[in-house]
């Protein structure tokens, strides 16, 4: 199979696209033919070896956790998914920027989106989801999410705006069209936020998400008032010293489905900012690392 792969750690120029060992699934796994790769986070700081100390890879690696495709190869135990099925899910941290992936989670993929918002959908919309969930229930209450623009937090927004919250998201100015159009009321982010939504949120906020780890975790405390009140994804420190809900991503087939449902619902659609063809995955990457994306970055395979 043709790979976007990396021999050893450093720039995004460092991932070549090659031939590399066609993979197989073990027990509980599924393969599938990839029409298109999420781009994470992890996937560049992986490669640039700022992981290697906590996550070490074998080396040459493909990068990418998750994707969309159709199954082609079942695993030894895998029930109720077929040969020819569409899906989306995630893997292990590496391996999904290939012809060819094993997915460990996987859902069946609505008719509503097509091959890159399925690619978009897992990493993004399983940590939104434990992120929010963490929080308790959402009908009815205030919501902030911080980082709202980013694929994360674009995610939450809606699947929080499906579940009856009142969301007001953070985002740079250029993106507060974005964010209305994703149902959040918009705001900016930084000194003066609390002052903001007092006048956005007269009633106060009841609970936040933080997605950006923009060094807030403090000012969201303070604004919802207490600790147990704020989750997580991405400042896990600061998380775990002010005592908050810290959130790892998982991979969560019952997650991944309900996303879908929503979906199907027309409640939640993966925001894709572009799209890059596999020759062009270094660019991708280099996109990536300047952050500030609007939605998702995929690599169409």
């Amino acid at each position: 199979m043709r790979a976007a792969r990396f021999h050893e750690y450093g720039q995004a120029e460092s991932l070549v696209i090659e031939q590399a060992p066609d993979p197989h699934p073990g027990p509980g796994e599924i393969r599938v033919r990839v029409a298109a790769a999420g781009v994470n986070p992890i996937d560049w700081k992986l490669r640039a070896g700022a992981l290697d100390q906590l996550i070490p890879l074998e080396l040459p690696a493909v990068p990418g956790r998750d994707a969309a495709g159709v199954v082609d190869e079942i695993g030894e135990g895998v029930q109720g998914v077929s040969i020819g099925d569409r899906v989306f899910g995630l893997g292990g941290v590496t391996g999904a920027t290939a012809e060819l992936a094993l997915l460990s989670a996987w859902a069946h993929t609505p008719d509503t989106w097509n091959d890159e918002q399925a690619a978009g959908a897992g990493l993004a919309s399983v940590t939104a989801m434990r992120g929010l969930n963490a929080l308790g229930p959402l009908a009815g209450r205030t919501l902030l999410v911080e980082g709202a623009a980013g694929g994360v937090g674009s995610a939450a927004v809606e699947i929080a705006v499906a579940q009856g919250a009142t969301v007001i998201g953070t985002a740079s100015e250029r993106n507060h069209a974005f964010l209305t159009s994703l149902g959040a009321v918009p705001t900016t982010y930084g000194p003066g936020l609390a002052q903001r939504l007092s006048a956005l949120a007269p009633r106060g906020v009841d609970i936040a998400l933080d997605t950006a780890a923009s060094g807030s975790l403090g000012d969201l405390v303070a604004i919802t008032g207490d600790p147990s009140r704020v989750s997580t994804v991405a400042d896990h420190a600061g998380g775990q010293r002010l005592g908050t809900h810290v959130v790892n991503a998982e991979n969560d087939s019952t997650l991944l489905s309900a996303a879908a449902e929503l979906g199907r619902q027309g409640h939640y659609t993966p925001r894709i900012e572009q799209s890059f063809p596999l020759e062009r995955a270094a660019d991708a990457h280099t996109h990536a690392e300047r952050g500030r994306t609007r939605g998702k970055l995929v690599i169409c395979i």
